[in-house]
């Protein structure tokens, strides 16, 4: 049988990378950028989160609305617009215009994670939706991998404001590929017949089609599940450290360590490639280890707990002196993080009985873990500036990563079933 459906994993894996690309490209043109306007650190911390202000206030409506637009005109619009956002950076003027350009970048993105989550509903199996999760979730590794690198590259060749105009030229050619690409798998002409009725009868645990599923649940009724609570206060604790290093991370390496943009992209690079190997095998053997029993039944938390206990070696960040030893840590750390996010989509996946109710749940989630990733370059910036160092902004982190677990551990334990029969 044919894996044409692989396709559509990498479309939104990729549509991630650009989305990740385009939020730590500020981070690492920070350095030309305070140099030519005079940015404080705390300037700078609103101008990282900035874009989360909004992408905040959009997650949820955005959500609520993927039954009613359809993915795949989400996600298209979503990209078209903050490519665009991101290349008008380069015409911005100071803070205000700068962070003009972020917030409707923020907004315009709140697209990808609630609709892409409904994709991997629609396109594949059960078993198979945790690895795919990962690798989708992954592109929050491989995006600031690659972003760092090119962007350091190009701010060294061109200068900081041609860089932003080429990442947004970037999301257009995605942007192509998609509308050529991506239908519903019934709607399909280049998916074979077999594989179709493989999805179709594999994707929801016992063969129902999403189509003739109940109507999808109420935004309070979902709110009013114990579950779903779980999830996102697990979110939110883990994104909070994934925030963290994505808009203070080359920050940190060149004001610790002395080092140049472009070395600075390389070495942001590292942990964030290996953790997408990482993430990948741990995915994996979450589906492989968890019989469909299991899934039901969410013991996926066990993963995601251990991802963030993982993630708590961040305390270590500030007690070690070798580069090379400091850039273990920041990898496993970094693991723990975005794999545990990941793993925390398909968790609700796993919970939910409606298969229409994916996308609002995944908004919710993604709200509560994006509310903290908001305050965190922000608090990162006031711990800097008055204590002169990252130590205590490390600890905050890993504070929160020990609430994440307990989280998953005690809350996720109960399906989620529909409002409506």
């Amino acid at each position: 049988m044919t894996y044409r459906r692989g396709w559509i994993a990498l479309l939104i894996f990729a549509v991630v990378i650009i989305n990740y690309i385009d939020r730590i490209a500020l981070s690492v043109a920070a350095k030309p950028i305070v140099a030519e306007y005079g940015f404080t650190p705390v300037e700078m911390g609103y101008l990282f989160s900035g874009f989360l202000w909004t992408y905040v206030v959009c997650l949820i409506p955005l959500g609520l609305s993927v039954e009613r637009i359809g993915a795949r005109n989400m996600v298209g619009g979503g990209i078209a617009i903050w490519s665009t956002a991101t290349a008008l950076t380069a015409a911005t003027g100071g803070f205000v215009t700068i962070l003009l350009a972020r917030l409707v970048m923020g907004a315009s993105e709140a697209t990808t994670y609630p609709a892409c989550g409904r994709v991997i509903r629609d396109w594949f199996p059960e078993r198979e939706r945790g690895f795919v999760t990962t690798l989708f979730n992954g592109g929050s590794s491989a995006g600031p991998a690659l972003g760092a690198v090119l962007t350091a590259a190009l701010v060294n060749s061109f200068g900081w404001r041609a860089a932003f105009v080429v990442l947004g030229i970037l999301g257009f050619v995605w942007l192509v590929a998609w509308l050529i690409w991506y239908s519903p798998p019934e709607q399909s002409k280049w998916l074979s017949k077999p594989e179709l009725a493989k999805i179709l009868a594999e994707r929801d645990g016992m063969g129902a089609s999403t189509a003739q599923g109940p109507q999808p649940s109420s935004l309070g009724y979902l709110l009013g599940q114990r579950s779903v609570w779980g999830l996102v206060l697990t979110q939110a604790c883990l994104v909070y450290t994934a925030y963290l290093f994505l808009t203070w991370l080359p920050t940190y390496l060149q004001s610790t360590r002395e080092l140049s943009t472009m070395n600075t992209g390389y070495l942001t690079a590292v942990p964030y490639f290996i953790t997408i190997v990482l993430g990948v095998l741990i995915a994996r053997a979450s589906d492989r280890m968890l019989s469909s029993a299991d899934i039901q039944a969410g013991r996926r938390r066990n993963f995601v707990a251990a991802m963030a206990m993982l993630a708590m070696l961040i305390l270590l960040a500030p007690l070690v002196g070798n580069l090379w030893q400091l850039l273990l840590v920041l990898t496993l750390v970094l693991t723990g993080s975005t794999t545990g996010a990941g793993l925390n989509f398909t968790l609700a996946s796993d919970l939910l009985r409606n298969p229409r109710d994916v996308s609002r749940v995944v908004a919710i989630t993604a709200f509560g873990g994006n509310l903290f990733g908001l305050i965190a370059p922000i608090i990162t910036g006031y711990v800097v500036s008055g204590t002169g160092g990252y130590t205590w902004a490390f600890r905050i982190a890993a504070v929160l990563l020990f609430c994440g677990s307990l989280a998953t551990l005690g809350l996720t334990r109960r399906p989620i079933k529909p409002q409506y029969a």
